[in-house]
Protein backbone atom coordinates (compact mmCIF):
# COMPACT_ATOMS: atom_id res chain seq x y z
CA UNK A 1 0.00 0.00 0.00
CA UNK A 2 2.96 2.39 0.13
CA UNK A 3 2.59 2.84 -3.66
CA UNK A 4 0.28 3.11 -6.61
CA UNK A 5 -2.22 5.70 -4.17
CA UNK A 6 -4.06 8.48 -6.14
CA UNK A 7 -3.23 11.06 -3.40
CA UNK A 8 0.38 11.00 -4.99
CA UNK A 9 1.66 11.97 -8.64
CA UNK A 10 4.05 9.59 -11.16
CA UNK A 11 6.92 12.68 -10.08
CA UNK A 12 6.74 11.22 -6.47
CA UNK A 13 8.07 7.82 -7.52
CA UNK A 14 11.53 9.36 -7.70
CA UNK A 15 11.23 10.43 -4.73
CA UNK A 16 10.27 6.90 -3.36
CA UNK A 17 13.17 4.99 -5.43
CA UNK A 18 15.75 7.31 -3.92
CA UNK A 19 14.07 7.22 -0.13
CA UNK A 20 14.16 3.10 -0.44
CA UNK A 21 17.77 3.15 -1.43
CA UNK A 22 18.67 5.29 0.98
CA UNK A 23 17.45 2.80 3.51
CA UNK A 24 19.12 0.05 1.91
CA UNK A 25 22.82 1.77 1.11
CA UNK A 26 22.94 4.20 4.24
CA UNK A 27 21.00 2.70 7.29
CA UNK A 28 20.55 -1.24 7.11
CA UNK A 29 24.47 -1.40 6.75
CA UNK A 30 24.95 0.56 10.35
CA UNK A 31 21.73 -0.26 11.55
CA UNK A 32 22.72 -3.22 14.38
CA UNK A 33 25.70 -0.78 15.48
CA UNK A 34 23.58 2.34 15.87
CA UNK A 35 20.95 0.54 18.28
CA UNK A 36 23.60 -0.90 20.29
CA UNK A 37 25.08 2.34 20.60
CA UNK A 38 21.47 4.00 21.45
CA UNK A 39 22.54 6.97 18.76
CA UNK A 40 23.19 7.13 14.49
CA UNK A 41 26.23 8.67 13.63
CA UNK A 42 26.62 12.62 12.53
CA UNK A 43 27.48 11.56 8.99
CA UNK A 44 24.08 9.71 8.80
CA UNK A 45 22.11 13.17 8.60
CA UNK A 46 24.53 14.89 6.03
CA UNK A 47 24.23 11.39 3.86
CA UNK A 48 20.54 12.27 4.69
CA UNK A 49 20.54 16.50 3.47
CA UNK A 50 23.00 15.29 0.31
CA UNK A 51 20.32 12.82 -0.82
CA UNK A 52 17.60 15.36 -0.72
CA UNK A 53 15.26 13.51 2.18
CA UNK A 54 15.40 16.24 4.87
CA UNK A 55 13.29 19.29 4.57
CA UNK A 56 11.73 18.61 1.54
CA UNK A 57 8.72 20.93 2.04
CA UNK A 58 11.20 23.73 2.13
CA UNK A 59 11.19 26.30 -0.80
CA UNK A 60 14.14 26.42 -2.97
CA UNK A 61 14.90 30.16 -1.68
CA UNK A 62 15.95 28.54 1.22
CA UNK A 63 17.90 25.01 -0.03
CA UNK A 64 14.83 22.63 -0.74
CA UNK A 65 13.08 21.28 -3.11
CA UNK A 66 10.41 23.44 -2.80
CA UNK A 67 7.57 20.69 -2.96
CA UNK A 68 4.52 20.00 -0.59
CA UNK A 69 4.23 17.49 2.36
CA UNK A 70 3.95 14.47 0.20
CA UNK A 71 7.42 14.56 -0.25
CA UNK A 72 7.76 14.77 3.54
CA UNK A 73 5.28 11.56 4.07
CA UNK A 74 7.26 9.66 1.07
CA UNK A 75 10.25 9.62 3.10
CA UNK A 76 8.10 8.86 6.35
CA UNK A 77 6.48 6.01 4.58
CA UNK A 78 10.02 4.26 2.98
CA UNK A 79 12.29 4.78 6.16
CA UNK A 80 9.61 3.21 8.52
CA UNK A 81 8.73 0.17 5.87
CA UNK A 82 11.90 -0.54 5.88
CA UNK A 83 11.88 -1.23 9.89
CA UNK A 84 14.22 1.80 10.69
CA UNK A 85 11.59 3.11 13.02
CA UNK A 86 14.71 4.68 15.16
CA UNK A 87 16.97 6.58 12.11
CA UNK A 88 13.62 7.65 10.67
CA UNK A 89 12.19 9.39 14.00
CA UNK A 90 15.26 11.43 14.14
CA UNK A 91 14.55 12.85 10.71
CA UNK A 92 10.82 13.26 10.91
CA UNK A 93 11.65 15.45 14.31
CA UNK A 94 13.79 17.38 12.00
CA UNK A 95 11.59 17.38 9.03
CA UNK A 96 8.29 16.52 9.80
CA UNK A 97 7.97 19.23 13.01
CA UNK A 98 11.03 21.12 13.47
CA UNK A 99 11.01 23.04 9.95
CA UNK A 100 7.72 23.71 10.11
CA UNK A 101 7.70 25.91 12.90
CA UNK A 102 10.37 27.90 11.01
CA UNK A 103 8.62 27.86 7.76
CA UNK A 104 5.28 29.32 9.24
CA UNK A 105 6.63 31.54 11.92
CA UNK A 106 10.33 32.18 11.53
CA UNK A 107 11.54 36.02 10.71
CA UNK A 108 13.31 35.67 7.35
CA UNK A 109 16.37 35.73 8.77
CA UNK A 110 16.14 32.79 10.95
CA UNK A 111 14.65 31.09 7.48
CA UNK A 112 17.53 32.08 5.67
CA UNK A 113 20.27 31.35 8.96
CA UNK A 114 18.89 27.95 9.71
CA UNK A 115 16.76 26.46 6.90
CA UNK A 116 19.36 26.07 4.26
CA UNK A 117 21.73 24.24 6.60
CA UNK A 118 18.83 21.63 8.16
CA UNK A 119 18.18 20.89 4.08
CA UNK A 120 21.45 19.84 4.32
CA UNK A 121 22.22 17.69 7.49
CA UNK A 122 24.97 20.29 8.67
CA UNK A 123 22.20 21.46 11.21
CA UNK A 124 20.02 18.80 13.33
CA UNK A 125 16.93 20.70 15.37
CA UNK A 126 14.60 19.15 18.12
CA UNK A 127 11.97 20.89 19.88
CA UNK A 128 11.95 20.93 23.51
CA UNK A 129 8.03 20.79 24.63
CA UNK A 130 7.99 17.49 27.72
CA UNK A 131 9.21 18.56 31.58
CA UNK A 132 10.26 15.62 34.34
CA UNK A 133 6.63 17.10 35.13
CA UNK A 134 4.73 17.58 32.20
CA UNK A 135 3.80 15.68 29.34
CA UNK A 136 0.39 16.37 27.47
CA UNK A 137 -0.28 19.44 29.88
CA UNK A 138 1.98 21.86 28.10
CA UNK A 139 0.30 24.68 30.44
CA UNK A 140 2.28 22.94 33.46
CA UNK A 141 5.75 23.78 31.89
CA UNK A 142 8.28 25.79 34.06
CA UNK A 143 11.43 26.27 32.39
CA UNK A 144 11.55 30.79 32.24
CA UNK A 145 12.78 33.16 29.49
CA UNK A 146 13.31 36.38 31.32
CA UNK A 147 13.99 39.31 28.98
CA UNK A 148 17.01 41.17 30.42
CA UNK A 149 17.31 44.24 27.76
CA UNK A 150 18.18 42.82 24.55
CA UNK A 151 18.49 39.46 25.91
CA UNK A 152 16.48 36.18 27.43
CA UNK A 153 18.02 33.93 29.48
CA UNK A 154 16.44 30.58 29.95
CA UNK A 155 16.08 28.63 32.95
CA UNK A 156 14.76 25.33 33.52
CA UNK A 157 14.86 21.98 32.20
CA UNK A 158 12.99 19.19 29.54
CA UNK A 159 13.02 15.61 29.10
CA UNK A 160 12.34 12.84 26.04
CA UNK A 161 13.94 15.04 23.65
CA UNK A 162 14.39 13.38 20.61
CA UNK A 163 17.77 14.26 18.36
CA UNK A 164 18.68 15.86 22.13
CA UNK A 165 22.02 14.42 21.68
CA UNK A 166 23.26 15.80 18.32
CA UNK A 167 21.45 18.82 17.62
CA UNK A 168 22.46 22.10 17.02
CA UNK A 169 19.36 23.93 17.48
CA UNK A 170 16.46 23.85 20.09
CA UNK A 171 12.45 25.06 19.68
CA UNK A 172 12.30 25.30 23.66
CA UNK A 173 8.59 25.75 24.96
CA UNK A 174 9.24 28.37 27.78
CA UNK A 175 6.79 30.53 30.28
CA UNK A 176 7.52 34.18 29.44
CA UNK A 177 5.22 35.83 30.85
CA UNK A 178 2.84 35.81 34.88
CA UNK A 179 0.45 34.08 33.36
CA UNK A 180 -0.34 30.81 34.31
CA UNK A 181 -1.97 29.94 31.10
CA UNK A 182 -0.90 29.55 27.81
CA UNK A 183 -1.11 33.18 27.04
CA UNK A 184 1.76 33.64 29.05
CA UNK A 185 4.16 30.86 26.73
CA UNK A 186 6.69 31.29 23.77
CA UNK A 187 8.52 29.56 21.46
CA UNK A 188 12.70 30.51 21.75
CA UNK A 189 15.28 28.89 19.46
CA UNK A 190 18.35 28.42 21.39
CA UNK A 191 22.19 27.26 19.94
CA UNK A 192 23.29 24.66 21.93
CA UNK A 193 26.62 25.79 21.70
CA UNK A 194 25.51 28.79 23.82
CA UNK A 195 26.86 28.79 27.50
CA UNK A 196 24.66 27.03 30.33
CA UNK A 197 23.04 25.30 27.94
CA UNK A 198 23.66 20.97 28.58
CA UNK A 199 22.46 18.02 27.70
CA UNK A 200 21.82 15.49 29.86
CA UNK A 201 22.16 11.57 29.85
CA UNK A 202 20.70 9.83 26.36
CA UNK A 203 17.59 7.80 28.12
CA UNK A 204 17.37 4.77 27.79
CA UNK A 205 14.16 2.88 26.03
CA UNK A 206 11.92 0.06 25.34
CA UNK A 207 12.25 1.02 21.49
CA UNK A 208 13.65 3.60 18.78
CA UNK A 209 16.85 2.51 20.51
CA UNK A 210 18.71 4.25 17.37
CA UNK A 211 16.96 7.33 18.07
CA UNK A 212 18.91 9.56 20.61
CA UNK A 213 16.55 10.83 23.05
CA UNK A 214 17.89 12.99 25.62
CA UNK A 215 17.17 15.59 29.21
CA UNK A 216 18.32 18.80 28.42
CA UNK A 217 19.36 21.74 31.10
CA UNK A 218 19.33 25.51 30.53
CA UNK A 219 21.20 27.20 33.12
CA UNK A 220 21.06 30.83 32.90
CA UNK A 221 21.22 30.65 29.18
CA UNK A 222 21.26 34.05 27.33
CA UNK A 223 19.77 34.15 23.58
CA UNK A 224 19.24 37.44 21.83
CA UNK A 225 15.46 38.47 21.83
CA UNK A 226 15.62 37.78 17.86
CA UNK A 227 15.62 34.17 18.78
CA UNK A 228 12.04 34.35 19.64
CA UNK A 229 9.99 32.47 17.19
CA UNK A 230 6.93 34.34 15.99
CA UNK A 231 5.30 36.47 18.53
CA UNK A 232 6.40 36.70 22.28
CA UNK A 233 3.35 35.28 24.67
CA UNK A 234 2.09 32.86 21.64
CA UNK A 235 3.30 29.66 21.95
CA UNK A 236 -0.26 27.73 22.25
CA UNK A 237 -1.48 29.26 19.24
CA UNK A 238 1.41 28.27 17.29
CA UNK A 239 1.70 25.06 18.20
CA UNK A 240 -1.78 24.07 17.96
CA UNK A 241 -1.59 25.40 14.31
CA UNK A 242 1.18 23.01 14.12
CA UNK A 243 0.38 19.71 15.90
CA UNK A 244 -2.32 18.47 13.34
CA UNK A 245 0.82 17.98 10.44
CA UNK A 246 2.84 16.29 13.74
CA UNK A 247 -0.32 14.06 14.00
CA UNK A 248 -0.11 12.83 10.59
CA UNK A 249 3.28 11.98 10.64
CA UNK A 250 2.44 10.00 13.36
CA UNK A 251 -0.13 8.06 11.82
CA UNK A 252 2.09 7.76 8.67
CA UNK A 253 4.35 6.44 10.65
CA UNK A 254 2.25 3.72 12.39
CA UNK A 255 0.72 2.38 8.90
CA UNK A 256 4.31 2.25 7.20
CA UNK A 257 5.53 0.11 10.22
CA UNK A 258 2.15 -1.78 10.60
CA UNK A 259 2.17 -3.09 6.82
CA UNK A 260 5.70 -3.71 7.40
CA UNK A 261 4.61 -6.23 10.30
CA UNK A 262 1.70 -7.53 8.34
CA UNK A 263 4.02 -8.24 4.76
CA UNK A 264 6.61 -9.84 7.23
CA UNK A 265 3.91 -12.19 8.75
CA UNK A 266 2.52 -13.71 5.51
CA UNK A 267 5.74 -14.27 4.53
CA UNK A 268 6.23 -16.67 7.57
CA UNK A 269 3.20 -17.92 8.39
CA UNK A 270 3.27 -19.02 4.40
CA UNK A 271 6.65 -20.84 5.19
CA UNK A 272 6.35 -21.48 9.44
CA UNK A 273 4.58 -25.40 9.90
CA UNK A 274 2.76 -26.77 12.70
CA UNK A 275 1.41 -30.51 12.83
CA UNK A 276 2.67 -30.61 9.30
CA UNK A 277 0.64 -27.93 7.74
CA UNK A 278 1.46 -24.50 6.99
CA UNK A 279 0.46 -22.08 9.32
CA UNK A 280 -1.15 -19.99 6.91
CA UNK A 281 -3.05 -23.18 5.66
CA UNK A 282 -5.37 -22.55 8.59
CA UNK A 283 -8.42 -21.04 9.06
CA UNK A 284 -7.60 -18.93 12.54
CA UNK A 285 -4.50 -17.45 10.56
CA UNK A 286 -6.45 -16.57 7.63
CA UNK A 287 -9.34 -14.97 9.37
CA UNK A 288 -6.61 -12.98 11.88
CA UNK A 289 -4.68 -11.85 8.91
CA UNK A 290 -7.83 -10.88 6.94
CA UNK A 291 -8.88 -8.71 9.39
CA UNK A 292 -5.67 -7.16 9.69
CA UNK A 293 -5.72 -6.54 5.81
CA UNK A 294 -8.89 -5.05 6.42
CA UNK A 295 -7.85 -2.75 9.04
CA UNK A 296 -4.62 -1.85 7.04
CA UNK A 297 -6.72 -0.73 3.97
CA UNK A 298 -9.26 1.50 5.65
CA UNK A 299 -6.54 3.15 7.73
CA UNK A 300 -4.85 3.76 4.11
CA UNK A 301 -7.31 5.33 2.62
CA UNK A 302 -8.32 7.75 5.61
CA UNK A 303 -4.70 8.58 5.86
CA UNK A 304 -4.82 9.15 2.63
CA UNK A 305 -7.56 11.35 2.40
CA UNK A 306 -6.07 13.73 5.37
CA UNK A 307 -2.80 14.35 3.20
CA UNK A 308 -4.91 16.14 0.69
CA UNK A 309 -6.25 18.25 3.71
CA UNK A 310 -2.75 19.07 4.88
CA UNK A 311 -2.07 19.37 1.43
CA UNK A 312 -5.13 21.62 0.79
CA UNK A 313 -4.44 23.79 4.06
CA UNK A 314 -7.44 21.99 5.14
CA UNK A 315 -6.25 19.50 7.55
CA UNK A 316 -8.51 20.05 11.32
CA UNK A 317 -7.54 19.03 14.20
CA UNK A 318 -10.07 16.79 14.76
CA UNK A 319 -9.18 14.41 11.46
CA UNK A 320 -5.37 14.52 12.55
CA UNK A 321 -6.45 13.36 15.62
CA UNK A 322 -8.54 10.59 14.69
CA UNK A 323 -5.55 9.37 12.47
CA UNK A 324 -2.94 9.53 14.76
CA UNK A 325 -5.71 7.52 17.27
CA UNK A 326 -6.77 4.83 14.60
CA UNK A 327 -3.29 4.25 13.32
CA UNK A 328 -1.64 4.35 16.63
CA UNK A 329 -4.32 2.39 18.26
CA UNK A 330 -4.70 -0.33 15.42
CA UNK A 331 -0.52 -0.52 14.79
CA UNK A 332 -0.59 -2.22 18.24
CA UNK A 333 -3.31 -4.52 17.36
CA UNK A 334 -1.52 -5.32 14.48
CA UNK A 335 2.20 -6.10 15.71
CA UNK A 336 1.04 -7.69 18.89
CA UNK A 337 -1.23 -10.15 16.66
CA UNK A 338 1.73 -10.42 14.01
CA UNK A 339 4.12 -11.76 16.80
CA UNK A 340 1.66 -13.76 18.03
CA UNK A 341 1.87 -16.11 14.57
CA UNK A 342 5.63 -15.95 14.97
CA UNK A 343 5.59 -18.07 18.46
CA UNK A 344 8.65 -17.80 20.75
CA UNK A 345 10.89 -16.57 18.02
CA UNK A 346 8.94 -13.46 18.07
CA UNK A 347 10.00 -12.87 21.41
CA UNK A 348 13.78 -12.53 20.44
CA UNK A 349 15.44 -9.91 19.18
CA UNK A 350 17.09 -11.01 16.37
CA UNK A 351 13.72 -11.37 14.45
CA UNK A 352 12.77 -8.63 13.23
CA UNK A 353 8.74 -8.45 14.23
CA UNK A 354 9.94 -8.38 17.88
CA UNK A 355 11.79 -4.71 17.02
CA UNK A 356 8.55 -3.64 15.60
CA UNK A 357 6.68 -4.86 18.26
CA UNK A 358 8.88 -2.68 20.94
CA UNK A 359 9.36 0.45 18.59
CA UNK A 360 5.34 0.33 18.12
CA UNK A 361 4.56 1.07 21.78
CA UNK A 362 5.32 4.97 22.18
CA UNK A 363 3.29 5.44 19.43
CA UNK A 364 0.08 5.69 21.74
CA UNK A 365 2.05 8.17 23.58
CA UNK A 366 4.27 10.71 21.51
CA UNK A 367 2.93 13.71 20.40
CA UNK A 368 -0.30 13.30 22.51
CA UNK A 369 -1.21 10.41 24.06
CA UNK A 370 -4.40 8.24 22.89
CA UNK A 371 -6.76 9.59 26.02
CA UNK A 372 -5.76 12.88 24.91
CA UNK A 373 -6.49 12.21 21.57
CA UNK A 374 -10.24 11.28 22.59
CA UNK A 375 -10.41 13.88 25.05
CA UNK A 376 -10.11 16.09 21.26
CA UNK A 377 -12.40 14.49 18.56
CA UNK A 378 -14.87 14.27 21.82
CA UNK A 379 -15.08 18.17 21.23
CA UNK A 380 -16.32 18.09 17.95
CA UNK A 381 -19.30 15.63 18.70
Amino acid sequence: MLGHRSVYDEEHAILRDTARRFASREIAPNFERWEQAGIVDRDYWKRGGETGLLCAQTPERYGGPGGDFRLNAIVIEELWYAGFSGPAADFSVHSDVCSGYLLKFGTEDQKRRWLPLMVAGDAVCAIAMTEPGTGSDLKGIRTRAERDGDEYVINGQKTFISNGQLCDLVIVVVRSGGSDNGSGMSLILVETNRPGFRRGRNLEKLGHLSADTSELFFDGVRVPVTNILGAEGHAMSMLMSELPQERLTIALQSMASAQKAFDITVAYVQQRKAFGTAIAAMQNTRFKLADLKADLAVGWAFIDQCLRQLVNGALTTYDASTAKLWATEMHGRVVDQCLQFFGGYGFMREYEICRLYADARVQRIYGGTSEIMRELISRDL
